[in-house]
């Protein structure tokens, strides 16, 4: 492992809150961390701007991640967006025009700083991922660089509504918290007698976000909107991605990795939806020490080497039997120059009627099953936030509902890097049909662990824009691609595939079995 320093070289002054005001009037609110060093020497500054409140959610992560840059010779400038924490208006959604247009005004705010040299990184995670690829396919000039950290480029493929076109039932958890968030008031300590205006004012405002989502169940103009992978030429400054395999965004890495225009690096860890340098499970790395090199490269010009690296690093994880959470993953870093990798091809099983997961098809039969709505009870959470009970658990438990494919023991081991796929011809006795898929880890020992899995509503069979009912009984060719990973098969192991027709809690149940 890299040793990393962990001192400051220079002492910060932090301004609890700064307004920025906008061209509308609206003032957001601003927290800013500057390095006390040499007298009207102007440096840098990295920005980060989401919904979740400086002054108290996210106020603990903030202290130690912004304070780091700025005692490396940074501004630090962690923003609440319009309608959140301490700053003006209202949040009506997530991913607006709106939310990006402000963006563009507050970077070219902090570049006009004195204290600013003129250039500005943009960072973040979750949220702070999406608005940072957004903003960086708007192109403001002031903008250098970006790190984006568990997010997407497709809203409507692997965000927290929907998946296959398949309705999660995240989505409705995560509108409870956002409306919680949206009805939170600002402190009076930072806005004064207008705090109870300003609640009042959100409260009326509220709208249940999951109603607004639910009139959006296709691939339109609403989720293409903030979906950078329309257009990833929009994006020409440098962008550095990180992901985890147990984050729901697991398939953002490699379509980054492989449509990215402009010099670009991925890294992507066995970790839950947080940041890598408080990383579950381990290994945990340096995220804030490799971000510094990332900003000492593209907003000071100084080689760290940063850019001489393989571009792309993978954590090949090594066989786990399923448990409640996992401390620490064993396995190693891989690395590529590009995506697809030329050191990665493809290997084939068929699905056989005898239960066997074979490399030859046998005798085509027709396999029946019409699954219980239980099953899934074994899914744990689609995304884990390193949570005890979010991961999958033994995927035994969910057999009784599905129809499962098992390989011979592996005669060598046989490791997997990016997307699997499953290729079904199937027919369904109902208009409206889903299927679940799970690639699974079958042990000698019996458990089951899960892989990988990929959700596919059969009226999104051919494209995800105009979804068609099934007619009952017809035959019908569907792929259904797995989410990304990288798994280490050990050879006594066997390969299986489980399907089912439900998949509860994680995926919302047809209207009828």
């Amino acid at each position: 492992m890299p040793r990393y320093e962990t001192s400051l070289p220079h002492a910060v002054r932090d301004t609890e809150n700064v307004w920025i005001t906008l061209s509308d009037g609206c003032r957001l609110a601003a927290r800013v961390w500057l390095p006390v060093h040499e007298p009207g020497v102007p440096v840098p500054a990295i920005l980060e701007y989401i919904p979740y409140r400086k002054r108290d959610f996210m106020r603990r992560r903030d202290e130690g991640m912004h304070r780091w840059f700025a005692g490396h010779g940074y501004a630090a400038v962690r923003v609440d967006m319009r309608g959140s924490g301490e700053s003006d208006g209202v949040m009506h959604d997530e991913y607006l025009a709106q939310e990006q247009d402000d963006a563009l005004e507050v970077i070219d705010w902090i570049a006009r700083q004195p204290w600013c040299s003129g250039k500005v990184g943009m960072m973040g995670k979750s949220w702070g991922a999406y608005n940072s690829l957004q903003v960086a396919a708007r192109r403001p000039p002031a903008l250098k660089a970006i790190i984006a950290v568990m997010g997407t480029d497709d809203r409507f493929a692997e965000c927290i509504h929907f998946s296959g076109g398949c309705l999660l039932n995240d989505n409705f958890w995560w509108g409870c918290v956002m409306q919680m968030f949206n009805a939170r008031p600002p402190d009076p300590a930072i806005v004064g007698e207008r705090w109870r205006a300003m609640w009042l004012e959100r409260l009326e405002a509220e709208r249940f976000w999951p109603e607004i989502w639910l009139e959006h169940q296709a691939l339109d103009d609403y989720w293409k909107h903030g979906s950078v992978c329309f257009d990833y030429g929009a994006i020409e400054c440098p962008t550095w991605f990180w992901g985890g395999w147990a984050d729901l965004y697991r398939d953002t890495p490699f379509r980054l990795a492989e449509n990215l225009q402009a010099p670009r690096r991925v890294t992507v860890g066995p970790w839950a939806h947080l940041y890598p340098h408080e990383a579950i499970p381990a290994p945990a790395v340096g995220f804030l020490q490799e971000a510094l090199r990332w900003w000492d490269h593209w907003l000071k010009g100084i080689d760290r080497g940063v850019m001489s690296e393989a571009p792309l690093n993978f954590y090949m994880m090594e066989a786990v039997e399923p448990q409640a959470s996992y401390a620490a993953r064993a396995g190693r870093w891989v690395a590529e120059e590009r995506w697809p990798s030329p050191g990665v091809e493809m290997r084939e099983f068929a699905l056989n009627a005898d239960a066997s997961l074979a490399d030859e098809p046998g005798e085509q039969v027709a396999l029946s099953l019409r699954s219980p709505q239980t099953t899934g009870l074994a899914a744990g959470d689609w995304g884990s936030f390193g949570n005890p009970g979010d991961v999958p658990g033994d995927q035994r438990e969910d057999s009784f509902g599905s129809l499962e494919f098992s390989s011979a023991p592996l005669a060598e081991r046989c490791e997997i890097l990016g997307n699997s796929r499953v290729i079904l011809e199937l027919a369904a006795d109902r208009t409206e049909a889903l299927v679940a898929v799970r690639l699974i880890d079958l042990a000698p020992s019996g458990t089951a662990t899960c892989v990988a899995r990929g959700f596919l509503n059969l009226a999104h069979r051919d494209g995800r824009e105009e979804p068609k009912p099934l007619v009952p009984g017809e035959r019908y060719r569907v792929e259904v691609p797995l989410t990304g990973t990288a798994y280490a098969f050990p050879a006594g192991h066997r390969v299986r595939v489980a399907l089912s027709g439900a998949y509860w809690p994680i995926v919302w149940p047809s209207p009828e079995p």
